[in-house]
């Protein structure tokens, strides 16, 4: 009996040095694992699905090379109980970040906001791009032409040139191209008809749609916010006089694909549907996407007499009332520099 109770308590004293041997690697090795900052030169998103439990948690960091046995990150969060309250999300992990820290991120539900911008003056093959290369947005629309991309999103209209609004769109995770365009659609219909309802009175349009073209023409030649309306104004004066607009930006638009950066006096001269130095009036359709204070100097353009203008070289234009006074500011502006 003696020789069976010695056994039992040598036992229990092996069994006894050998959880203090673990714990003391565990306090040694957990600490050194868990707040090691993870090897990583860029930002990275992953994803939590929902109903996930902690071990497979645990086993993304470790697929990903964050810990190197998923085991410790089970045991970080049994030591600070938090194993219960993981949160499904899209979270971000940035370089200096350590596997503690993101399983903090993580408790605390602090997602990685998913997000895409429509920047004023791109154009609808521009933002298509943009949805194609956003994270965690699912592709559904076939880019075989624009007019069948608008058949995809049941749209009536044949272009889609210029009617999403720019702006930042935030997104879940499985979002489609779809559901953002449509809602950039919605919001331009909703800022141009509010703007349109309050509109000056005695303006060239005759549908809020032109004003959308003019708006998207302004965006394209404004190079400081301030000439904004005073812009507006020289092409309004244009329209109520039954001047052509001679604007590069609509030539540029029509030539599409061949443009090579480089407007050529024969491009001013080749007729087509945006050349607004052969044709009269406004280009069938917008050329970008307005933002909302180009649409605005659109309804509401400055006063004044001038017809013409051209740019200093310095991001600002210089306007004329009379050609004799334009082609000089040219002369000085263009021709020496």
């Amino acid at each position: 009996m003696k020789i069976l109770l010695r056994c039992v308590a040598t036992i229990c004293l092996v069994g006894a040095l050998l959880v203090a041997v673990f714990v003391g690697l565990v306090h040694r090795e957990l600490p050194r694992v868990m707040q090691r900052p993870i090897d990583t030169t860029h930002a990275q998103l992953f994803r939590i699905s929902p109903g996930a439990s902690t071990a497979a948690v645990a086993r993304q960091f470790e697929q990903n090379g964050w810990i190197p046995d998923y085991r410790f990150l089970i045991l970080q969060a049994r030591l600070d109980q938090v194993a219960n309250r993981i949160k499904a999300g899209v979270y971000e992990v940035s370089p200096g970040d350590s596997p503690v820290t993101v399983l903090e991120r993580i408790v605390a539900g602090a997602t990685k906001a998913l997000e895409v911008t429509f920047i004023e003056g791109s154009t609808f093959s521009d933002i298509v791009d943009r949805l194609e290369n956003a994270p965690h947005i699912v592709t559904t629309l076939k880019r075989t032409d624009e007019g069948a991309v608008m058949a995809q999103l049941g749209l009536e209209e044949a272009h889609p040139e210029g009617l999403f609004f720019p702006a930042t769109y935030r997104y879940e995770i499985d979002t489609t191209d779809r559901q953002v365009l449509l809602r950039a659609y919605q919001r331009m219909r909703d800022v141009v008809a509010g703007a349109w309802k309050k509109r000056d009175e005695a303006l060239p349009y005759t549908s809020a749609y032109e004003a959308l073209i003019m708006a998207s023409i302004i965006e394209k030649e404004t190079g400081q916010a301030a000439e904004r309306q005073e812009i507006a104004g020289v092409f309004v004066r244009r329209l109520q006089i039954g001047m052509r607009l001679q604007t590069d930006p609509t030539v540029i638009y029509g030539l599409g694909r061949q443009f090579d950066g480089n407007l050529r006096r024969a491009d001013l001269r080749r007729d087509g549907p945006y050349n607004t130095y052969t044709r009269g009036g406004l280009p069938p359709t917008p050329i970008a996407m307005p933002g909302q204070a180009a649409i605005e100097a659109a309804l509401h353009p400055a006063a004044g007499k001038a017809l013409y203008f051209v740019a200093k070289g310095d991001g600002t234009h210089y306007f004329s009332r009379s050609l004799r006074e334009h082609n000089n500011a040219v002369k000085r502006f263009q021709l020496r520099r």
